[in-house]
């Protein structure tokens, strides 16, 4: 479904000084699977995910979602993904009802099924009491509920989530793992990036540690833990402290 090769970013920093987001980044990521992307900040992960769903274009190598090419066929890609970035805003004065409903039809989704979509998604996030309350009145939480609707609306097989608990409560998180859990169940593929090890534990087939623009490690999550022990969160430490030594 995701395949990256020698992906490369490469952005113009201050006093013209140049910054390799990116430096040879590879990695695939399977239908039916939870691929989590991690590293610290500012180690390349939000470039990354936004290269794979077409917002940025890679300075070097190539990458394809469900055989698509991420450049020439960015359209197309577009169609196939759902991304939820880290700072993904919402219209203010809209209701989420509104959001969705504009986000339809930028999908040229048929009004039945945009309406169809709307009610499910509703009932699996808890929308009611808020779907139709300006967003700007919503809570952290509602927000994100809103937005995770909006990137999924479509029904697209390859889902893209940038840190997409942050900053929630812990029911609200909660119902964002299960519905991630549903996802894999449902045969999508699905890759992100969090700072939670509990959700890579409890969610992740496979994981990808990118330091400083580079692969650390790839691989299962027992092969990590084979290697830098049963602590996720130690490990990742352990490995991180190995890379700048």
């Amino acid at each position: 479904m995701i395949e990256v090769k020698d992906l490369q970013k490469t952005y113009k920093g201050r006093k013209s000084k140049r910054v390799e987001a990116l430096r040879g980044v590879s990695f695939s990521c399977e239908p039916g699977k939870v691929f989590g992307l991690l590293g610290p900040n500012g180690a390349g992960k939000t470039t990354a995910l936004r290269i794979i769903s077409t917002a940025l274009r890679p300075t070097g190598g190539e990458g394809r979602v469900m055989g698509k090419d991420i450049v020439r066929e960015s359209a197309e890609v577009r169609r196939n993904v759902g991304f939820l970035s880290t700072n993904t805003g919402l219209y203010g004065r809209l209701t989420p009802r509104e959001v969705l409903w504009y986000f339809g039809r930028l999908f040229q989704m048929p009004p039945g099924e945009i309406e169809s979509r709307i009610q499910e998604l509703t009932t699996t996030f808890g929308m009611d009491e808020f779907l139709d309350r300006a967003c700007d009145k919503l809570s952290t939480g509602m927000r994100q509920k809103v937005n995770i609707a909006r990137t999924v609306l479509h029904s697209p097989p390859v889902i893209v989530f940038d840190e997409p608990t942050t900053g929630l409560d812990v029911i609200t998180a909660k119902s964002i793992v299960e519905f991630i859990e549903r996802c894999r169940e449902e045969g999508r593929t699905v890759i992100f990036s969090t700072h939670h090890m509990t959700e890579v534990d409890r969610l992740c087939d496979q994981i990808g540690i990118i330091d400083s623009g580079q692969l650390a490690f790839l691989g299962e999550i027992d092969e990590f833990r084979e290697k830098y022990g049963q602590h996720l969160d130690e490990g990742f430490i352990k490995l991180i402290e190995e890379q700048a030594a």
